[in-house]
C-alpha cells in the first residue's frame, strides 16, 4: 500500500533558536495550518513551542 498525501512527515523547527528539529507526521484534513507544539529542547534544557517547517 502506498503512503497516504493526507499524512505527511513535517519537521519541527524549535523556536528557542537552537535549531532542534523532531520529525513527525500529521493530517492534513484535521490540521490544515502550520503545527505548533509544545515539546523538551534537549540543547535549551526546557519546553518551548516546536512550529511546522515549510
Amino acid at each position: 500500500m502506498a503512503r497516504s498525501e493526507s499524512r505527511p512527515v513535517v519537521k519541527l523547527r524549535s523556536t528557542a533558536g537552537t535549531g532542534h528539529t523532531y520529525v513527525t507526521r500529521k493530517n492534513r484534513r484535521n490540521d490544515p495550518d502550520r503545527l505548533v507544539l509544545r515539546k523538551y529542547d534537549p540543547v535549551a534544557r526546557e519546553h518551548v513551542p516546536y512550529r511546522e517547517e515549510r
